[in-house]
């Protein structure tokens, strides 16, 4: 199951009978301990601060943050000159972030409607209940059955899904 080279990752591996995931498989479980390896421009890119900028598109917005950076770059050219340029750096960064925030906001991330609701519940609770019946007596018209049951419950959950 794993290459020779990354065998003393593998620290634990158990199986799950009970788990019901509709299918004839069992559940594995494994603990396995990796090191990664984190890029440093993946690192210095997540300050998490994100802007909206579909805001630009907005006349009125667009012509308040030109003003805003305008008058805040106004005010950088009045510091003196001697400064170090990863100073100045800083405080243009610093500025147009202060900017940003103000005139365009942060981004704020859709949030999705749960699909899984009662409804799926009751499905699943069926589901087992047929999946035992179909356990205790394992006759053709109860195969049947859960065949039946399985596909109205993944065709369910799938209607589901689309709609959200």
């Amino acid at each position: 199951m794993i290459d020779r080279r990354r065998h003393s990752s593998l620290l634990d591996v158990r199986s799950f009978r009970g788990a019901d995931c509709d299918t004839d498989h069992y559940l594995v479980v494994a603990k396995v301990r990796e090191r990664l390896a984190v890029s440093k421009q993946a690192a210095q890119n997540s300050d998490g601060e994100r802007f909206n900028l579909r805001k630009l598109n907005d006349l009125e917005v667009k012509e308040t943050y030109q003003i805003e950076i305008t008058n805040r770059f106004a005010a950088l050219e009045n510091l003196n000159v001697d400064e170090d340029v990863n100073m100045a750096w800083e405080n243009i960064k610093e500025n147009i972030r202060i900017s940003d925030k103000e005139s365009l906001g942060l981004h704020e991330l859709k949030r999705h409607k749960p699909w899984f609701d009662e409804e799926c519940v009751e499905f699943l609770d069926q589901r087992k209940q047929v999946k035992m019946q179909w356990i205790k007596d394992l006759s053709r018209s109860n195969v049947d059955h859960l065949n039946n049951v399985r596909r109205d419950a993944s065709r369910h959950f799938r209607k589901k899904r689309r709609l959200i």
